[in-house]
């Protein structure tokens, strides 16, 4: 690859060029660099939001099917800014232009983008769209001369060699808030919808997830994976959950069970076999025959909740309205914990997804009871002296500066969650009400 004219091309870049500059100098040859040509480049692309547009989509031709002409179904999409603009990470400017980029992939006429890219030829920054989430795919990185040919060949190698699976971590540091249950009608549901699914048991001293699908814990499922780098993943060592509730219909769904070896070693002894980044490592050749991979990961931050988070592009959060411990926990992961990971990947992931409350009944005055405490803990998050953060889009993800929204997802008690764990089938495919909540719990996080 010849990386000869975009160096040059940030070379003539004045430190004050503004955004059209930008744009006609460096964006041109970053776009030649990444595979793109002109005919499969188009400027100010209309989103189909409020007359939108965002500088630059981009698309592969397909025959006759010519993206500068059709203007239909982007690939990738380009926000760029001038050097003016402050594009270093947590900064006010990058935190507009992430929501923005965002804002962009979510629009109707992008629906098919798989990719997003920010840069003011200062930073430059991946983000990669997976039904509805969208996660960094890459830290924001500065560009400078030395590091411009290797960072643009990871960005390039990524997009050219998409992964097929989101990975999620279902966590929170409190127990009892429905872990478990979520993973199985999550894969569920997402089964029922034609998504290949898998979900790993990494919970190996409860076992709850293995056990909830009337399967047995194996003697060795994970153990020999994770502790030896140079043993694959046999096939043999993945089961598969089907279930038929007519004839000529099957849902299924693939699980990693939980593992005997596994159960009673001490912390001490598994750091010492087994890095948190292990899982990651293993799940990687998974993540191509797979649209979903899920993880159950234990209630507590050691080893095996820290290599499931670490493993995840996203985290999902379950909580209990009833619960401040709970509410205070999701805290902790946000603010401590996915943050600890994100340092150690030094790739951008993973994120937090939104709280949402699970499996209780909850009146009008518990709502509002929950919200109080809900607005205790923004308020705190926002003063905090040493680590200041505003919590509102992991508790309020629709409320703006503009309009205030304090709806938070709920799955009801009602929705008879805790039914399947006593047929071993998940409450989704038992129940209506639960697979309609359900369904409605993939929507809201996963499925645009």
């Amino acid at each position: 690859m010849d990386f000869s004219k975009i160096k040059q091309a940030l070379i003539s870049l004045p430190d004050s060029a503004t955004e059209p500059i930008i744009s006609s100098i460096f964006i041109s040859e970053l776009l030649k660099t990444l595979g793109f040509d002109l005919k499969e480049t188009v400027p100010e692309f209309t989103t189909g939001t409020g007359g939108n547009t965002v500088d630059y989509a981009v698309r592969k031709n397909f025959g006759g099917d010519i993206f500068i002409d059709t203007k239909s179904n982007p690939y990738l999409l380009m926000e760029v800014k001038g050097r003016n603009i402050n594009l270093s990470p947590n900064s006010a400017q990058y935190k507009a232009t992430v929501n923005q980029l965002k804002h962009y992939l979510l629009a109707s006429k992008c629906k098919s983008a798989r990719w997003g890219i920010l840069t003011n030829a200062n930073h430059i920054q991946l983000f990669r769209k997976h039904g509805k989430v969208i996660h960094p795919a890459s830290p924001c990185l500065e560009i400078t001369l030395d590091n411009l040919d290797k960072v643009v060949s990871t960005i390039k190698q990524k997009i050219d060699e998409p992964q097929k699976a989101l990975t999620v971590a279902v966590y929170n540091n409190k127990g009892g808030v429905g872990k478990t249950t979520t993973t199985v009608n999550l894969a569920a549901t997402l089964a029922l919808l034609g998504k290949r699914t898998l979900i790993v048991d990494f919970d190996p001293n409860q076992q709850d997830l293995t056990n909830s699908l009337g399967l047995k814990p194996k003697e060795d499922t994970l153990y020999s994976w994770l502790v030896n780098k140079n043993s694959p993943l046999s096939d043999g060592l993945i089961s598969s959950c089907k279930f038929s509730p007519k004839k000529d219909i099957l849902w299924q769904f693939d699980i990693i069970t939980s593992d005997e070896k596994l159960q009673n070693l001490e912390e001490e002894k598994l750091r010492h076999m087994i890095s948190p980044v292990r899982l990651r490592q293993a799940l990687e050749p998974f993540k191509l025959r797979y649209d979903y991979i899920l993880i159950d990961s234990p209630p507590n931050w050691r080893l095996f909740s820290q290599s499931a988070v670490c493993a995840a592009d996203v985290v999902l959060i379950p909580t209990k309205h009833n619960s401040i411990f709970s509410l205070e926990n999701a805290v902790t992961v946000i603010k401590r914990f996915v943050p600890e990971i994100q340092k150690g990947r030094k790739d951008g992931g993973p994120i937090a997804l939104p709280i949402f409350f699970n499996g209780e009944s909850i009146t009008e005055a518990q709502r509002l009871c929950a919200e109080k405490a809900i607005n205790e803990i923004l308020v705190k998050g926002k003063k905090d002296k040493v680590n200041p953060i505003d919590l509102t889009p992991y508790f309020y993800p629709k409320s703006t500066p503009a309009r205030e929204d304090h709806h938070i997802f709920d799955i009801p008690s009602f929705a008879h969650i805790a039914d399947g764990a006593f047929t071993r089938v998940p409450a989704a495919y038992k129940h209506k009400i639960a697979c309609e909540y359900y369904l409605a719990l993939v929507k809201e996080y996963f499925l645009q």
